[in-house]
């Protein structure tokens, strides 16, 4: 199984070691990340990317600020100064502030603590993928039928967005394992085509039939009965069991409502932020005009055009069938709210 993410102990030179998903399916290229600014650099162009992964990535950039001030000499402040910048780093994904606040707890004891903690991160998301897998795929054929199921995704969710196994891909593996997976559709994913170059990636070293679908013609497939239940994954989820995932998430649950097919958001526990009431209160990342103007560097716009370029939105709960943790299975559309700590 690939591992997006790790720690490399090599005294002096430790650093953390990133598949750069930019690269791929071309080119299998690993960074060496030594510092905070190539860390930060990495998450903000998508080299690491995954609401669980950056979780991972959040608490071994408090060890590397850790590390790095060793060796430059950095004060107290400038090392909290630069975990600051690893936590904020990419605003909507909660799961980055999330692993570095929790491995900060542990500065005051030293590297070594921090870094065991980083480690904790890493171990539990990949826990907690195969427990949610489980549960997921359970619901889905009690609510559909025990029988072989089409889906279709967004995005991607599977071990390279996260430490191990997957969230909403994760399901998906689990279904294959058990002979209910006919097809999965896989949008494209604009911008940075994580589905096409990642999910389908995936899709294809594990055996699973699958077909790659333009973004736009999401909607269409779900209308025209071509799928069973839609997955996703998360970025945040907030306390009414709101949504943020990858720009164009909406648009599977507005047609699987009009459909009446399950509408299904696969994440670890870390995600949901109890703190934020409602979807409205998610700040929007909002990314770089040539991600859409431009393709491999040449301009594809005229010159003088500007581009809207939001990386997530945000599903309100009450589109939502079922939403899977590691912990439980709630579904927002019908039961009180908040759903948020209820499973806690």
């Amino acid at each position: 199984m690939v591992r997006a993410i790790e720690w490399i102990d090599a005294g002096t030179e430790s650093h953390i070691r990133l598949l750069d998903q930019t690269l791929l399916p071309g080119s299998e290229t690993y960074l060496e990340v030594s510092t905070v600014e190539a860390l930060i650099d990495a998450i903000q162009r998508l080299a690491v990317r995954g609401a669980p992964a950056l979780g991972t990535s959040g608490g071994y950039g408090v060890a590397l600020a850790l590390h790095e001030g060793a060796r430059k000499g950095w004060s107290v402040d400038e090392v909290k100064q630069n975990i600051d910048a690893v936590a904020n780093a990419r605003p909507t994904a909660v799961n980055l502030a999330w692993g570095a606040r929790r491995a900060e707890q542990f500065v005051a004891e030293g590297f070594e603590r921090v870094l065991a903690e980083a480690h904790a991160v890493g171990r539990e998301d990949e826990q907690a993928n195969r427990e949610l897998s489980r549960l997921g795929a359970d619901w889905l054929l009690a609510k559909i039928g025990d029988r072989p199921l089409r889906a279709v995704t967004h995005c991607n969710t599977g071990a390279l967005a996260t430490t191990a196994w997957g969230t909403a891909y994760g399901i998906l593996h689990e279904l294959h394992l058990r002979g209910r997976l006919e097809l999965v559709y896989v949008d494209e994913t604009r911008p940075l085509l994580q589905g096409t170059r990642l999910t389908s990636w995936e899709l294809k070293n594990d055996g699973i039939p699958h077909l790659v679908e333009v973004d736009g013609a999401a909607a269409s497939t779900i209308l025209r009965g071509l799928v069973d239940f839609a997955v996703i994954g998360a970025d945040r989820i907030t306390a009414n069991g709101d949504t943020a995932n990858k720009v164009g998430s909406v648009a599977l649950a507005l047609a699987c409502e009009r459909k009446g097919i399950p509408f299904v958001v696969a994440a670890p526990y870390s995600t949901v932020d109890e703190a934020t009431p409602t979807g409205d209160e998610i700040e929007i990342e909002e990314r770089s005009d040539a991600e859409v103007l431009e393709f491999a560097g040449v301009r594809a716009a005229a010159e003088g055009v500007r581009a809207f370029n939001p990386a997530f939105d945000v599903t309100p709960h009450d589109l939502i069938s079922a939403i899977v943790t590691e912990r439980s299975v709630v579904e927002p559309a019908t039961e009180n709210q908040p759903l948020f700590p209820a499973i806690s």
